[in-house]
């Protein structure tokens, strides 16, 4: 029985980062030896087993058949027979598809370590095509690592769009591959791998209908990727990177209504986290409100802050700040947020600072404390509108 370090820890040693996860492959072994061992068994679908003391997983060698659509439409066998190669051919990518034995030496049948030095992801082999995921996965590591996709991996990727095998993905996986993308250091190298192989207008075909080659209009595609690579490098959370893309995406002539419910729809079908469906649609209904924030009287402030739930809200209203920026910034007509983002701040502090400890102790209705409330705060902004 032979254990090896395979996959990305192997990938990411070569390049130089820092190891996550560590996943390990036993060749020659069976369910009986590795109980037997100490290990405890958690796979349902293949055999994995947990290290007794560092916790880790160690999989069972396996080969695996496509019987079904959908990633989980494979059948695995796992059997002290199949070797490091045969388990090694079924990865997606040749760079990882690389194996470290205990003596530190790399067992590379499919030349990943060339690919990782020519900063180049290519598909193991023609059984690539059986899992859509993997164009996804192709995306996302294009965007982590900065390599290029291979010219024979990326017509298998188009091959795979035109024949609609993209629609079968799940929605949650889908969101997760898409999430974790947008969430790296380059998240363009995405969004331009997606175009390439035409799965762009596949995936986000309710946000613009695109052109028959899958990419943005020359000046709209550059203002995308600037914009998500901008947001990444000032370190957004994700709801605010997802916005971001969408807002950039959107047809620019495009009404209000039109565009609210394209975007619901695509929110709906990938099933995206309630968080960053609220930001993202909040974001769109006041995308042209907090240009005029500057010419805004006292009440007309305080409705806007009250609609954004500001008070209760302060993180998310600055997450909300600094996105409606990015997007601005990024526009034909850029705006100056800094005076707006200035006095926004400004009144929101001198009306947080109404106490509401003295009404609660006075026998008041909540309807009347909260007109209380209101009268107090648009008297602070006026203040500070005046001062």
């Amino acid at each position: 029985m032979e254990i090896y370090l395979v996959g990305g820890a192997v990938r990411d040693e070569l390049l130089g980062k820092p190891k996550k996860d560590r996943d390990w492959l036993v060749v020659g072994g069976s369910p009986e030896k590795m109980i037997e061992r100490g290990f405890n068994p958690v796979g349902k679908d293949f055999p994995v087993f947990l290290h007794p003391e560092t916790k880790e997983e160690y999989a069972l060698a396996r080969t695996e058949t496509k019987i079904g659509p959908g990633y989980k439409g494979f059948e695995f066998h796992a059997s002290p027979e199949v070797t490091l190669k045969q388990d090694l051919a079924r990865r997606d990518f040749t760079i990882n598809a690389i194996a470290k034995d205990k003596n530190g030496t790399l067992i590379d049948p499919y030349q990943g370590i060339a690919d990782i030095q020519d900063k180049t992801i290519r598909h193991v082999s023609s059984a690539f095509v059986e899992d859509p995921l993997r164009i996804i996965r192709a995306a996302r590591f294009a965007s982590r690592l900065r390599f290029k996709i291979a010219p024979e991996t990326n017509h298998l990727m188009k091959t795979m769009v035109k024949n609609r095998e993209i629609d079968s993905l799940v929605p949650e996986r889908l969101w997760q591959e898409l999430s974790k993308g947008l969430m790296e250091s380059h998240p363009s190298r995405m969004i331009t791998t997606l175009s390439d192989c035409l799965a762009l207008s596949a995936i986000f075909y309710e946000i613009n209908s695109f052109n028959d080659i899958g990419q943005f209009p020359l000046k709209q595609k550059r203002r995308v990727l600037a914009s998500i690579d901008y947001a990444a490098s000032c370190g957004h959370p994700l709801h605010s990177r997802l916005a971001i893309l969408i807002c950039k995406m959107l047809p620019l002539d495009t009404d209000h209504v039109n565009s609210k419910a394209r975007v619901e729809k695509f929110l709906h079908r990938l099933h995206v986290p309630r968080k960053c469906r609220e930001f993202l649609l909040l974001i769109m209904e006041n995308q042209k409100l907090i240009v005029e924030v500057i010419d805004m009287n006292p009440n007309r402030l305080l409705d806007f802050l009250e609609s954004i739930d500001a008070f209760r809200r302060e993180k998310r209203f600055q997450e909300l700040l600094m996105t409606f920026k990015v997007i601005s910034l990024f526009s034909e007509n850029r705006l100056n947020h800094g005076p707006i983002d200035n006095l926004l701040n400004r009144v929101l502090s001198k009306a947080r600072e109404i106490s509401i400890e003295n009404l609660q102790s006075k026998d008041f209705s909540n309807k009347q404390i909260k007109e209380v409330i209101r009268r107090k705060r648009l008297r602070a902004i006026e203040r500070t509108i005046n001062h």
